[in-house]
């Protein structure tokens, strides 16, 4: 796949992934347009980036994402990268955090999707590339708001596959594990396989060239979390929860 001359919007890319993502793509020759909260953020990913088009956006308020997608005009693809993160076991559960975790990582990918979709719809041609994560394939320990964000929008993006097969409408979903960013640095835990932003770009950018419809990776810290599936409750919970 080219994506010379392609517009790419990436929501979510004033650093980390998005940005290096955002790097990869220009390099591919793809006009890149970037979204994110912070207008610093954003002013320094523009220099980062040559100058690209920025947009400020909060994909928790939906008049300004219909706002955005009006005045980006046709754009041949999407990638939803924006996220929200705080460890958080159910003993200590803060409420704004846990529904801002589920606004933004999954409410907000599914209000862009609703904003760009539809032209894409009707002209036949377009490129949806949605953001999971490892933690999304099954409940885990301390990450009851990210864990469950990322499980409904790895939902959306098969969904959205089942959907659009064959009608010229691209989709993939990218599940990446851990990524050293500002979000995992809260950890306080072992964060195996820990990749950084430019590394997690390239696996993100080989799949949007492929015909895949999905990559979770690294790959051999992937079967961990994709096994996991096929094992049972008690077993599962026992390796994941041990207590």
């Amino acid at each position: 796949m080219s994506f010379a001359g392609k517009r790419y919007w990436l929501v979510g890319a004033s650093e980390g992934l998005g940005l290096a993502l955002a790097k990869a793509l220009q390099a591919e020759g793809a006009e890149v347009i970037v979204s994110a909260r912070s207008p610093q953020g954003l002013a320094a990913a523009s220099q980062a980036l040559g100058g690209v088009q920025t947009l400020a956006l909060d994909v928790a308020d939906g008049a300004a994402v219909d706002q955005a997608v009006a005045q980006l005009g046709q754009i041949d693809g999407m990638v939803f990268l924006a996220g929200v993160y705080w460890p958080m076991p159910a003993q200590a559960i803060d409420a704004a955090k846990l529904i801002a975790m589920c606004d933004v990582n999954f409410t907000g990918c599914a209000r862009v999707v609703a904003a760009v979709l539809p032209a894409m719809v009707a002209r036949g041609t377009g490129h949806l590339v949605i953001t999971g994560s490892l933690s999304g394939f099954r409940g885990l320990p301390g990450a009851m708001g990210y864990a469950a964000s990322k499980a409904g929008v790895m939902a959306l993006a098969e969904c959205l596959y089942a959907d659009l097969r064959g009608s010229g409408v691209k989709v993939q979903l990218g599940n990446p594990g851990f990524i050293a960013t500002r979000l995992t640095a809260k950890n306080d835990f072992t964060m195996p396989f820990l990749m950084q932003p430019e590394e997690a770009a390239g696996h993100m950018l080989r799949l949007m060239k492929s015909n895949r419809f999905k990559a979770s990776f690294p790959t051999l810290f992937s079967w961990l979390f994709r096994g996991g599936n096929f094992l049972p409750d008690w077993l599962y919970y026992r390796i994941f929860a041990p207590k």
